[in-house]
């Protein structure tokens, strides 16, 4: 009896001893997959155009998030972002993505120990020598298995392999492939290739290497401009890898939650104001069971003081106030507020039904004041500008640089290109093909929501009308040049910025070269125009509008009181009619 007790001691010893050498063999656990995507280096949840904080965005909140799902799955959580990080406020754009040193958004994800960050579109706005500064200073690997250089060097990582409680985990990271459509020159010494293709060769690579296979691509569902073969489309991705486990999008600032070939999808909003969250279930032998999605809304969760109290947050988060104000100080040391200049009165009117922007239905003071300032530095016969935000103003009152970055958010240049008249009407209907068309009994406009507002330009220097019940493609009518029909054969200088002279280019609507570049950004000729004038005033030539629409005055009534008084949802993507108000 003694022998057989001992025997069985050192046999269940034996089994302890192995499983404690060997955890992941002996029980199922479950990884959680973070995602932030589009965060526009939004650290603090601060609205610097309006000095306001805000209630639903920002890192340092999502951050507050990262911890309580870390604390409640402790060793198996996996954070990632998706790109367009380090681009889109004063902070970066004015400031730090300007000067050397290190990078106030980098060393924020550093602290939150990201496992991985894609490049996003919006990453190669600043040049490769931005993208290889931000690679150098993570403590986490930069993904884009989708670029290299033009002798085939990548430009970052294709992958990481991590690994949580013995289960090895495949990041694939895939950049948007129309980098070349917006930065043009910037990356000229790049080659893009298809998300899907590329994935699916990645997949090939180390799907034998891992259990659980995550891509993470900053691409939309659809696609963008390869309407053929679809490589800039997201869904493609899962349609064509469905070893995939899980595939986070990114680029269209959107919440989805869906599945397409087995293969679960999240994507969401911008500024971190939702973090998608993969709860992957995995078994005693590592195989994936099953994967349930989450898109958190943070609104609910308060800012990390550890992130806004980083040395580098929180100097950056007041030098970029400081900027803001003229950055002069008084015998105290306080910044002072130096006005760049007044406005007169506010800029853009009222809107009629809450949510629909005025600004996206006539010529307003906005973007004249815009194209006006575009004229005067290029010289050109016509010029565009869009609403890049729906409530973009510039209110009655002392103007500083947080209320042109309102009405003005990108750092883009002018350029200027030899068209034709056919070429401008071809480009004017494509930038009006966010209008959805106007049917009988339709009691307002409303707007295609796969088509971003950015894309509706505005145009100075012609004459015309948008007839919004016609299809796309043969909405402009009545276009005049200096009081005469638009000619087809005329020449013309077109005055664009940057980015949309390389979309028009890669969508083969005009065919011309660049002749000129500004040597400052129209943001800054804006800046420059109002210190020179002191005090502007809203102006409008009112020369162009919407035609082809009419409606009923009455029930047009009623609708923007439903509207107005949240009785019924703003119709932002769908007109509203007769019938839907008939139980109100």
């Amino acid at each position: 009896m003694k022998k057989f007790a001992l025997i069985m001691v050192l046999l269940f010893s034996t089994i302890s001893l192995f499983a404690e050498g060997y955890p992941e063999m002996q029980k199922a656990k479950t990884i959680t997959v973070l995602a932030t995507t589009d965060i526009h280096s939004d650290i603090w949840g601060f609205s610097y155009e309006n000095d306001k904080e805000t209630n639903n965005t920002g890192m340092a909140r999502a951050y507050t998030y990262i911890k309580e799902v870390r604390k409640e799955n402790p060793n198996n959580v996996v954070l990632v972002d998706n790109g367009d990080t380090i681009q889109g406020n004063i902070l970066t754009d004015d400031i730090y993505n300007k000067q050397d040193g290190p990078h106030p958004v980098i060393q924020a994800m550093n602290y939150m120990k990201y496992d991985s960050m894609t490049l996003g579109n919006h990453e190669y706005n600043f040049g490769i020598s931005m993208i290889n500064r931000i690679i150098a200073q993570a403590n986490f690997p930069i993904l884009a298995a989708n670029v290299h250089y033009l002798d085939g060097t990548p430009l970052a990582n294709s992958y990481t392999i991590i690994e949580r409680s013995g289960t090895k985990i495949g990041i694939i990271g895939i950049t948007n492939p129309n980098a070349p459509t917006w930065d043009g020159e910037k990356v000229a010494a790049l080659k893009f290739e298809g998300g899907a293709q590329t994935c699916r060769s990645v997949i090939d690579e180390i799907k034998d290497k891992c259990d659980v296979l995550i891509c993470v691509a900053h691409l939309g569902e659809t696609a963008e401009f390869d309407q053929d073969y679809e490589s800039d489309a997201g869904l493609k991705i899962a349609e064509e890898c469905p070893e995939l486990d899980l595939l986070m999008l990114g680029h269209f600032h959107s919440d989805v939650n869906t599945e397409v070939n087995g293969v679960k999808i999240l994507e969401c909003k911008k500024n971190a104001a939702t973090v998608a969250r993969f709860d992957i279930s995995i078994d005693e032998n590592n195989k994936v069971t099953d994967v349930k999605t989450q898109l958190v809304d943070m609104a609910n969760y308060e800012p990390s003081k550890e992130i806004r109290e980083l040395p580098i947050v929180a100097e950056a988060h007041q030098a970029t106030r400081d900027f803001i104000k003229g950055g002069v100080k008084d015998e105290n040391g306080e910044v002072q507020s130096v006005p760049l200049g007044f406005a007169s009165e506010t800029f853009q009117p009222v809107n009629e039904m809450k949510g629909i922007p005025e600004g996206k239905l006539r010529d307003t003071a906005v973007i004249d004041l815009i194209n006006k300032v575009e004229l005067m530095n290029s010289n050109a016969d016509v010029v565009s500008a869009a609403l890049f935000k729906d409530t973009s103003d510039l209110p009655k009152g002392a103007l500083n640089y947080g209320n042109i970055f309102d009405i003005y958010k990108y750092d883009n240049t002018l350029y200027t290109v030899e068209i034709t008249g056919a070429e401008l009407k071809e480009y004017m209907e494509w930038a009006v093909r966010g209008l959805n068309t106007f049917h009988d009994g339709d009691l307002n406009i409303s707007f295609d929501k796969e088509y971003p507002g950015y894309l509706y330009d505005m145009f100075a220097g012609v004459n015309y009308e948008v007839n919004v019940s016609k299809p796309i493609g043969s909405r402009i009518e009545n276009v005049t040049f200096k009081g005469k029909p638009l000619d087809p054969n005329q020449k013309l200088v077109l005055g664009v910025n940057n980015y949309r002279y390389s979309g028009l280019k890669a969508a083969k609507i005009i065919a011309g070269k660049r002749n000129w570049e500004s040597s400052n950004s129209i943001r800054d000729m804006i800046v420059n125009y109002l210190e020179e004038m002191g005090t502007i005033s809203p102006e409008v030539d009112n020369n162009w509008k919407l035609t082809g629409y009419s409606w009923d005055k009455d029930l047009r009534a009623k609708a923007c009181k439903l509207v107005n008084n949240g009785t019924i949802e703003t119709p932002y993507n769908k007109s509203l009619t007769k019938a839907d108000l008939a139980n109100y």
